[in-house]
């Protein structure tokens, strides 16, 4: 099942349920939140009539890096013998089609493709990795944005990767998913910048999001980005990153430079 998070023709907010592809594609709304029973409201629109927004709107995200060995490689550093975890704000997650800002105190902002994970209703505390499994309410694309100049400057990543649009989020939740091995991909102006599955991963969004849950409690709606494959690289101002999962689905946001 897909869920989207949408500005209706009306001009409200709302979560809906997306049935369809291409021009038939159909969005139904549901009361509330999609957490629990998914209720529509009998209200539909065609998706090419809807805007989409971040589908969800977390307390926190939750990041883990170096979780692919070539990625960790490329920046050289060795892969960590467990997760290597750092928040993003909640204030750094934009939508689709939304802008990434470059800030004018880095030179050097950088894409990063990940697949998201979004946690359910009940949450996740103390979990071992078969709870967790439960504990996964679907999956969504995410691009973990990185000031790379700030962060080998600071050591710490907090202002490097928290800046206001660091984290791209999209187009929708993926519920029905299989994150065993699905391609992440990233395109820079439709050129391929980096292309890795999620079979390589060190550690799976199951054993992640235990690990995270022994350290804090993670609240419906939050979000776990999982690490990114090798090929990063910088983003400039007029570019278009896209970020695609296969299973999931698109992300797509245009770089401009600071207000």
């Amino acid at each position: 099942m897909r869920i989207a998070r949408i500005v209706h023709p009306t001009g409200t907010m709302s979560f809906a349920v997306l049935a369809g592809e291409g021009p038939g594609a159909l969005a139904a709304e549901i009361e509330g939140h999609p957490f629990g029973e998914i209720t529509p409201t009998g209200q539909r629109w065609a998706l090419e009539d809807v805007r989409l927004l971040a589908p969800i709107l977390p307390s926190k995200v939750v990041c883990v890096g170096r979780n692919y060995a070539e990625h960790a490689a490329e920046l050289g550093n060795e892969v960590p013998k467990e997760p290597l975890v750092f928040l993003k704000p909640s204030t750094s997650v934009i939508g689709p089609s939304e802008q990434i800002r470059l800030p004018a105190v880095s030179d050097q902002v950088e894409h990063e493709a990940e697949l998201a994970v979004v946690i359910g209703l009940h949450g996740a505390r103390g979990l071992d990795r078969e709870a967790a499994k439960d504990a996964i309410f679907g999956y969504t694309c995410a691009n973990d944005v990185t000031a790379r100049d700030l962060q080998r400057q600071d050591v710490q990543f907090t202002r490097a990767k928290g800046f206001d649009s660091f984290c791209p989020l999209g187009p929708w939740i993926e519920t029905d998913f299989d994150p065993s091995d699905a391609e992440v991909r990233c395109e820079v102006n439709g050129e391929v910048r980096q292309l890795g599955t999620t079979a390589d991963m060190m550690f799976d969004p199951a054993s992640l999001v235990a690990y995270v849950s022994q350290i804090m409690t993670l609240l419906p709606g939050d979000v776990v980005l999982t690490g990114t494959p090798a090929g990063v690289g910088p983003i400039q101002a007029g570019e278009t990153v896209s970020v695609s999962v296969a299973g999931i689905g698109t992300l797509s946001n245009k770089v401009v430079p600071s207000e």
